[in-house]
């Protein structure tokens, strides 16, 4: 008799399917957040309301999108990756959808910057690290740097579209156009996205069953709150929010809102600083799965050092970079500063699962936290300095000088003695319970 034939094995690893359904949602969620910088004038056409009004509730988004990423965090711990991304992907369907029956200012504040700003929060870079941690035990650092970058596809593919919506049909029909993308994505996070490996019977890729750990069962806020209290105590979370802190100022707080109208200044035409801009969207694609695939094999502290650095010394050679023309330089600014733009997430990422163990995802949330802090001071004072002085160019210069101090905090942090990538205790008790039974 012969025997039975072997089962054959699989030939694609499920954690792949995971990471691509999530990449489809942190698609979604960058895209669904850049709608309303779109929907400004048509606001304001149609309501009469001002920009302030506005850019209130798209500041309420941005704060939330990411003080809500700790939080995030635990809820996936608490109820799974799976519940809490169809939730979030419902909260952004109905806060962009409810915006065609509004009448009041209060009601987009409450809407978009709400209602979208809790579901995009909820998909933002904690669930990056959620995923990696529990799905992946090789490839961890390409897998963040592509999932990364998929903030940066959103804008880049849903933005010229939401845009020629408006156009063509109305801002309702941009804004319809958010929900139904929301909504459809839901079947295929129901289908494909699983909370753990556990779940389909396999180990974590490149690791073992005994790298799928338990999750924790305690309250969700308590957990996010009890994250930032423990971190709060060790010194790498302080260098590593300071440094992501830093991060948002030089990139979605400075550049992002304010290179466009600087440029301007100097009599670029707003279509051609708008499209640089776009460039620096496309190469921080290619710099941030680059920087994940280097994170694997380079000392991330390294990294940070050399993004920082460089990055800072960029800022302190872009104001003689502006003028009416379009000249090599400028195009050699911009290349470098999309690749560097989110490269910083991949290693801190990695620093945050080596000092933080199972509860690095909600630590890096606290962390992303920071990011966008940063971000909304840099928003503010880039525009204050702009009116006392009269140009941006201190507002440059004090930017390259923090990211220099960045540099400087990132290679301070210390490795932790083992291997990058195994599981570390969250806090010094745990570490001395380890030694007590090992």
């Amino acid at each position: 008799m012969l025997p039975a034939p072997a089962r054959p094995s699989r030939r694609i690893h499920p954690a792949w399917w995971v990471a691509a359904v999530t990449f489809v949602a942190l698609v979604g969620a960058a895209a669904f957040r850049a709608v309303p910088g779109v929907l400004i004038e048509p606001l304001r056409a149609e309501f009469g309301w001002s920009v302030s009004v506005i850019s209130a509730a798209v500041a309420l988004n941005m704060a939330l999108y990411g003080l809500t990423a700790p939080f995030a965090a635990a809820l996936m711990e608490r109820f799974g990756i799976r519940r809490v991304v169809v939730a979030a992907l419902l909260v952004t369907a109905a806060g962009s959808g409810l915006t065609v029956f509004m009448t009041a200012s209060w009601q987009l504040v409450l809407l978009w910057g709400l209602l979208v700003g809790l579901g995009t929060g909820s998909m933002a870079l904690s669930l990056v690290a959620t995923v990696t941690g529990r799905w992946f035990v090789a490839r961890r650092g390409l897998v963040s740097g592509i999932l990364t970058a998929g903030g940066a596809t959103g804008q880049l593919v849903f933005l010229p579209l939401v845009a020629r919506a408006d156009e063509e049909w109305g801002w309702r029909s941009a804004s319809l156009g958010t929900t139904a993308a929301a909504l459809a994505a839901v079947p295929l996070v129901l289908w494909l996205l699983r909370d753990r490996p556990r779940d389909l019977g396999v180990a974590p890729y490149g690791g073992t069953p005994a790298d799928d750990v338990d999750p924790v069962r305690t309250g969700a806020a308590r957990t996010a709150l009890r994250g930032l209290v423990e971190a709060a105590r060790r010194r790498p979370f302080w260098l590593l929010a300071g440094g992501f802190f830093i991060c948002g100022v030089s990139t979605n707080g400075l550049v992002q809102p304010h290179f466009i109208p600087a440029a301007h200044d100097h009599g670029m035409p707003v279509t051609t600083a708008a499209g640089l801009l776009a460039v620096v969207g496309v190469f921080d694609i290619v710099g941030t799965v680059l920087s994940g695939w280097l994170t694997d094999r380079v000392d991330p502290r390294m990294l940070l050092l050399a993004y920082y650095g460089l990055r800072g010394l960029s800022l302190f050679l872009l104001p003689p970079l502006f003028g009416p023309d379009l000249h090599a330089s400028m195009i050699a600014f911009i290349v470098f500063y999309g690749l560097d733009w989110v490269a910083t997430v991949p290693p801190t990422l990695a620093l945050c699962r080596e000092h933080f163990g199972a509860r690095a995802p909600i630590v890096f949330g606290w962390v992303f936290a920071a990011h966008q802090i940063g971000s909304a001071v840099a928003a503010f004072g880039g525009g204050v300095i702009r009116d006392v002085t009269g140009s941006y160019d201190l507002a440059w210069f004090g930017a390259g000088a923090l990211c220099f101090l960045a540099a400087a905090m990132s290679i301070s942090i210390r490795r932790r003695p083992a291997a990058v990538g195994t599981a570390h205790p969250a806090d010094p008790e745990e570490a001395a319970a380890a030694q007590a039974h090992g």
